[in-house]
């Protein structure tokens, strides 16, 4: 059975047995009625995911891999903050009528900057890094830049990437504010995972591990019952996945270039309540 089933469903449980309830406080997030959007949470949660032992995608329900590869490339190779450039709609509720999301996302990942080994902007910086000096301690990137909060459409969930080469394996660090688990957990987890496979291969390594570590991952009101269906669905064996060999370059990658075989999963959950 899927390894990622395992540890959502253990996260999961986790969150709703044990998690901190936000009953009876202000918070932000309201629901499209209006209503507060309260959540259950637990704080620093650690998912490991080795790579070389499957892809993570859950089978619990679909993960729509392609979609979320599209949003990753939109703003790790595009370097994009303006959703004219993606394919879904995920980002349209925090776009200005021009389509901007703001100095976020992508266009933090375009801005230049001096390193020794010349001016050029973060992603250039880790593909130089894994290329000549790949042992590193100081391949990593962040884009939670306090300077530009202000005119930011939404500040980063998952700000920051840290990357680690082991013999002949990129390991990579995940590091998220912020996670409404239902909506976006395996989204993200096979996000990072693809770019790991991307920036190994463009590098000539392998992928390794991705370490995902949320601060605060939280369920929300309306999703309780929607999650407890969920996890108590048969659990399948993880798809295969695998990349076009023949793309040596980063920025020649496109979601065509991803393969996905052998994908059981369960149903579909539509209509899921989205809290802003």
């Amino acid at each position: 059975m899927s390894r990622a089933d395992r540890l959502f469903v253990d996260m999961c449980s986790d969150i709703l047995d044990n998690g901190f309830s936000s009953e009876g406080q202000v918070v932000r997030a309201r629901w499209e009625d209006g209503t507060p959007a309260h959540t259950i949470k637990r704080f620093g949660i650690i998912n490991r995911y080795d790579l070389q032992e499957e892809f993570p995608a859950l089978t619990l329900r679909p993960t729509a891999i392609k979609s979320a590869v599209d949003e990753m490339l939109w703003i790790w190779q595009k370097k994009s903050n303006n959703i004219k450039e993606l394919n879904s709609h995920i980002w349209d509720e925090w776009a200005d009528e021009n389509g901007s999301i703001g100095k976020a996302y992508g266009y933090q990942l375009g801005v230049k900057y001096r390193f020794p080994h010349g001016e050029m902007d973060q992603v250039d910086n880790v593909l130089w890094q894994l290329k000549n000096t790949p042992y590193s301690r100081r391949i990593m990137t962040n884009i939670y830049n306090f300077g530009d909060l202000m005119e930011m459409g939404l500040e980063p969930c998952a700000y920051s990437m840290t990357f680690n080469v082991t013999g002949d394996r990129l390991n990579a660090i995940l590091n998220q504010r912020s996670q409404d688990v239902l909506a976006a957990n395996n989204w993200n987890v096979v996000q990072y995972s693809v770019l790991v496979h991307m920036l190994a291969q463009v590098s000539g390594l392998k992928a390794g591990e991705l370490v995902h570590v949320i601060s605060d991952a939280h369920i929300y009101d309306r999703h309780v019952d929607i999650i407890r269906e969920m996890i108590s669905r048969p659990q399948y064996p993880a798809p295969k996945f695998s990349l076009n060999p023949d793309v040596k370059d980063f920025y020649d990658f496109t979601v065509d270039d991803i393969r996905i075989d052998d994908y059981q999963k369960n149903p579909q959950i539509k209509n899921i309540p989205i809290a802003i």
